[in-house]
């Protein structure tokens, strides 16, 4: 049977630390904690579940303080999860299961849910590299949006889920400034790397720059296939704020290049058209959407919704703009079968019912 060591970096996580820790006590057989400078509870609520806790003086890197921590692990495998993230019932148990296996498996992908409903559906995801074999080949690198590169055998278990519950939904500038700390030091940054810097940039709202940044990611000859899709897509709406329609299709189609359209990019074609109040050209690109697979073992990010609820709803109310209420109340059926509990699917349901009357 597989061992499995829990390995974290917090700070200052008083306030959601002690789910995933409740969660990891069920499935880890050792839990080590690095700390990078807390002043709250953090360290008292961690006490409770181990003895494994290490200081380190943080160096605006988070691969080095994930590599600390890694080198404290003491079993044959590494689990690492962030404080606000918890894994569900079925998760664990296909934890436990998966430890049961005999197989020599060195880097197993599971699926990490950034986005889902109430009842915990996944409406964006995208893989991971979660569970590792504890070898000097499987470390961490980049010090913001830090990766393991899979080696070895790897394998995929989308039973394993690992959900992002983020408490505090605020987008920071703790990245955008770790960027800046190393364009100050000089570091020449690699695609990845550029990628994610001008996404933080655009997050941050300094669009002119992030469109730029965007723009030397995207001219370049290196760069995942998945990331130079992302660029499209955020570059698209970053022309959307500057009110610059052509520049913002321009961009979806661009991503045409890399692979077959994604429902993502489709369903942004579609708001561009909606919001033009071209609502027939909207309804074609939403039935792209609705009617794309998403591809949940590509590796990219898939935000389930553009694919199935998101598209639906929008051919509803793009039917009724035209004046179609048949097709409209035909697509009001479909949401509402993917949600009906929707805050949108439950008003468009009293609309319809006072139709009738």
């Amino acid at each position: 049977m597989k061992e499995l060591s829990l390995c974290m970096i917090v700070k200052n996580e008083e306030k959601c630390l002690e789910d995933v820790l409740k969660c990891g006590k069920q499935f880890a057989d050792e839990i080590v904690i690095v700390d990078t400078g807390s002043s709250d509870r953090t360290k008292e609520i961690v006490k409770k579940y181990t003895k494994n806790i290490y200081d380190y003086v943080w160096d605006f890197d988070f691969s080095k303080a994930r590599n600390f921590a890694f080198e404290k692990a003491t079993k044959s495998y590494i689990i690492w999860l962030d404080a606000d993230d918890i894994v569900l019932k079925d998760g664990i148990k296909a934890i436990k299961e998966w430890k049961k296996k005999e197989n020599d498996v060195d880097t197993l992908m599971c699926p990490y849910v950034t986005g889902f409903d109430s009842n915990f559906n996944p409406t964006f995801m995208f893989n991971r590299e979660r569970i590792l074999k504890n070898i000097p080949q499987l470390r961490w690198h980049d010090p913001v949006h830090e990766v393991i590169t899979p080696y070895g055998i790897v394998e995929f278990n989308e039973k394993i889920k690992i959900y992002h519950n983020k408490k505090n939904k605020v987008h920071t500038d703790r990245n955008l400034n770790i960027y800046k700390h190393m364009i100050s030091e000089g570091v020449t940054f690699t695609p990845r790397q550029q990628f994610y810097y001008a996404r933080e940039l655009y997050y941050n709202n300094l669009i002119d720059d992030a469109i730029h940044e965007f723009a030397v990611f995207l001219t370049s000859k290196d760069g995942w296939i998945e990331n130079k899709i992302e660029a499209c897509l955020n570059l698209s709406k970053c022309y959307q704020i500057k009110k610059d329609t052509d520049k913002a299709l321009t961009s979806l189609f661009g991503s045409f290049v890399y692979s077959a359209p994604r429902g993502e990019i489709l369903y942004e074609i579609g708001n561009i058209f909606f919001n033009l109040k071209n609502y027939k050209t909207a309804i074609y690109w939403y039935n792209l959407a609705l009617n794309t697979k998403p591809d949940i073992n590509g590796g990219g990010f898939v935000n389930l919704d553009c694919y199935e609820f998101l598209p639906a709803l929008q051919l509803c109310v793009s039917y009724y703009r035209i004046g179609d209420l048949v097709k409209s109340k035909c697509y009001h059926e479909i949401s509402k079968g993917y949600k009906p509990n929707d805050a949108r699917v439950i008003y468009n349901e009293i609309f319809f019912n006072q139709k009738n009357k």
